[in-house]
C-alpha cells in the first residue's frame, strides 16, 4: 500500500509504498475511511514521543471498516464499522483491569508507538478489548475526531473536571479539543469563556456553544478577564493547548475549590511549568489530568451524538486527500487553523 511516511523528525512527510499490515492474533486490519489531522501527530512528527521509530507513519483518529481479524479475535468480523479510542488497553495489566484502560501499562497506540492510519489500511491490536462500534447513524470523517479530541475533552470535561449545569468553565486554546469541550460543556449546561487568539476560532466557538470569547493577545491579564467574565472565577478550567501560559492561565482563572484539568501536551520547555501550590493549598484547587477515554466509556458518547445533543461534525474545518495532507502537518505549530482536519481521500498515484 502506500502512506504518508517521514523518516526525520521534523522533515517532510511523502507517500511511499510500505507493506500491507497484517493483524496479530488478537488483533485487526481496518480500512481506514477518515482520520483526522490532530495536534498530537504534530508533537510526534517533531520528536516529542520517545516510543516513535522511523520511519514512521501518523495517524491516531481513524474510523472505519475491519478488513481483515486476527485468529483470536470474537466479538468482531470483517465489514463491521468501527471507531477507536487512540490509547487501546491491553486488557490484562492491573490499570486495565481495574477500567483505566487509558492508562494501560502496555498500552498500543497507533501513529505513536506503531504505525498509524495516514494510510488505506492499519492494523489495530487488542481488538476485543478496545474497538467501538460505529453507529451507521455517524458518518466516518465524524466519528474520526472521536477517538482523540472529541473523546479526551468528554472525558475531561465530564469525568475528570466534574462539570455540572449553571457552573462556569473556562477552555484555554479553541483547537480541536478546546472546541470539543466547549460543544460537551455547553451541552451539560455549563457557562464556557472560551480563551484563543485566533477570532476565526473564537467565532466558531461563538456559534456551539460559548458563552463569552477572549482574545488572549488583547487582554493584559487573561485569568483576571474570566474571573470578572464569571463573577468570581471558573468552577472547571481546561488547558486544551499545553503551555507554561495556559497552563497558569487556567490555574490562575479557578474560584476557591476549583477544577484545573490538564489536557494539552506539555512539551519542550514546558514540561514543568511553575506551579502556585500557595494558590492551590489555600483555594483547595485540584490539579487533574486526562489522557483519553476508555473504549467502554464511549457507549455515552455516542448516545449524546444519536440524540443530537453533540454534533462534532459541526467541529469539521474541511476534509483533505492524503496527497494533499503532506504540508499541512509541519504548519500546525502556527495555529493559524479553525476547526478540525479530516482526511478522507486515501487514492494516490
Amino acid at each position: 500500500m502506500r502512506a504518508a511516511v517521514y523518516e526525520k523528525f521534523c522533515g517532510p512527510m511523502a507517500i511511499k509504498e510500505v507493506p500491507d499490515p497484517k493483524p496479530s492474533d488478537d488483533g485487526i486490519v481496518l480500512r481506514v475511511k477518515a482520520t483526522g489531522i490532530c495536534l498530537s501527530d504534530w508533537h510526534a512528527w517533531r520528536g516529542n514521543d520517545p516510543d516513535i521509530r522511523l520511519p514512521h507513519v501518523p495517524g491516531h483518529e481513524m474510523a472505519g471498516v475491519i478488513e481483515e481479524t486476527g485468529c483470536n479475535v470474537s466479538r468482531w468480523k470483517c465489514g463491521d464499522r468501527v471507531t477507536l479510542p487512540f490509547v487501546n488497553g491491553c486488557g490484562a495489566c492491573p490499570e486495565c483491569l481495574s477500567g483505566n484502560q487509558q492508562v494501560c501499562d502496555f498500552q498500543f497506540q497507533p501513529g505513536f508507538n506503531h504505525w498509524g492510519s495516514f494510510a488505506p489500511f492499519v492494523a489495530i491490536n487488542y481488538a476485543d478489548f478496545n474497538l467501538v462500534r460505529l453507529p451507521e447513524t455517524i458518518d466516518f470523517v465524524s466519528a474520526a475526531s472521536l477517538g482523540c479530541r472529541f473523546a479526551t475533552s468528554f472525558r475531561a470535561v465530564i469525568a475528570q473536571g466534574r462539570t455540572a449545569p449553571g457552573e462556569w468553565i473556562a477552555i484555554h486554546g479553541c483547537g480541536g479539543v478546546g472546541l470539543s469541550a466547549i460543544m460537551i460543556a455547553q451541552s451539560l449546561g455549563a457557562q464556557v469563556i472560551a480563551v484563543d487568539i485566533n477570532d476565526d476560532a473564537l467565532k466558531l466557538a461563538l456559534s456551539i456553544g460559548a458563552s463569552v470569547t477572549i482574545n488572549a493577545k488583547e487582554v493584559s491579564n487573561v485569568a483576571q478577564a474570566i474571573k470578572d467574565a464569571s463573577g468570581g472565577g471558573a468552577h472547571v478550567s481546561i488547558d486544551a493547548l499545553g503551555s507554561t501560559t495556559t497552563c497558569l492561565n487556567s490555574i490562575g482563572c479557578l474560584r476557591k475549590r476549583g477544577r484545573h484539568v490538564q489536557v494539552g501536551l506539555m512539551v519542550d520547555e514546558h514540561q514543568a511549568p511553575p506551579i502556585p501550590m500557595g494558590q492551590v493549598i489555600t483555594k483547595e484547587l485540584e490539579i487533574l489530568g486526562s489522557h483519553g477515554m476508555q473504549s467502554y466509556k464511549y457507549e455515552h458518547m455516542l448516545s449524546m451524538i444519536i440524540s443530537g445533543k453533540l454534533n462534532p461534525k459541526l467541529l469539521i474545518g474541511r476534509t483533505v486527500s492524503l496527497k494533499d495532507s503532506l504540508q499541512f502537518l509541519a504548519t500546525m505549530g502556527n495555529f493559524s487553523n479553525s476547526g478540525v482536519t479530516v482526511i478522507d481521500r486515501f487514492d494516490v498515484e
